[in-house]
């Protein structure tokens, strides 16, 4: 018979809420781990009356959902705690930012609605900046037009090939099929006087998920395109797909709206 732990259960979960938290600056080259270390942390610092698994080794109950690879900025993450007694989400969000490092910034609280979070987000908006060995206005006109270039050849591929490295060995997969849009934008960078082109990407959540650094990899394959130097990548947004127009919605919308799923 199994041994039972001693002493009283955990209370109930009372209150479920889904956050919203960015990575900006040097947090940016944080790991997922670094961040759930951060988070845990920070939690007891506020004094958030967190909800606990039972058995012998309780952890707050906490749901993690598609987290930013390391390396790249986000302002779209997104996390479920569960408490044992209510509270506001404002006083969440608050209490919360005094006690994460900055970088690591709660954007958004709200009450969980019906459902799970990870079913609302489908698709990532990504923002990749490319930038030139040299400024100047030659090299930024020079730079834009190969990447525009670049562009049209991987989105009139059908399969763009790829491999990567997972903790099951190396994978290959269709860098193509789940990117729904991507563009080059006009606008200043976060590295004025290089010149640079600003690519925006709409990218279905496949199995296996289709990163930034991958779509990299197919422009080498279909262009035999590298970046002069490494790029700056940052998660615009995430959320609901909508198929007609590849546009992305918030996925605490329905929550604040009280909607559900």
């Amino acid at each position: 018979m199994a041994r039972m732990p001693e002493g009283p259960p955990p209370p109930p979960v009372v209150q479920k809420l889904r956050l919203r938290y960015a990575k900006r600056g040097r947090l940016r080259f944080s790991s997922h781990r670094d961040f759930q270390r951060a988070l845990e942390r920070a939690l007891r610092r506020a004094a958030v009356p967190m909800a606990y698994s039972a058995g012998f080794n309780p952890h707050p109950k906490i749901s993690y959902a598609n987290a930013a690879p390391t390396g790249t900025a986000s302002e779209a993450e997104y996390i479920e705690i569960s408490l044992a007694e209510r509270r506001e989400p404002e006083e969440i969000r608050d209490a919360l930012n005094s006690a994460l490092p900055d970088g690591l910034d709660i954007v958004d609280v709200v009450e969980a609605g019906p459902g799970l979070l990870a079913d609302r987000l489908q698709a990532s908006v990504w923002q990749i900046e490319l930038f030139a060995d040299t400024p100047g206005e030659e090299a930024a006109a020079a730079n834009d037009s190969t990447v525009r270039d670049v562009v049209e050849r991987f989105l009139a591929a059908e399969r763009v090939e790829v491999q990567r490295m997972t903790k099951n060995g190396l994978r290959t997969f269709d860098a193509r099929e789940a990117v729904l849009r991507i563009e080059v934008e006009p606008g200043v960078t976060s590295r004025p006087g290089n010149g640079c082109a600003i690519l925006s990407l709409v990218v279905r959540h496949n199995t296996p998920a289709v990163r930034p650094d991958d779509v990299l990899s197919a422009f080498r394959a279909v262009a035999d395109f590298a970046p002069p130097s490494p790029p700056r990548v940052t998660r615009l947004a995430q959320g609901l797909l909508d198929e007609a127009d590849g546009s992305v919605t918030d996925p605490l919308v329905p929550d604040r709206d009280g909607a559900g799923a």
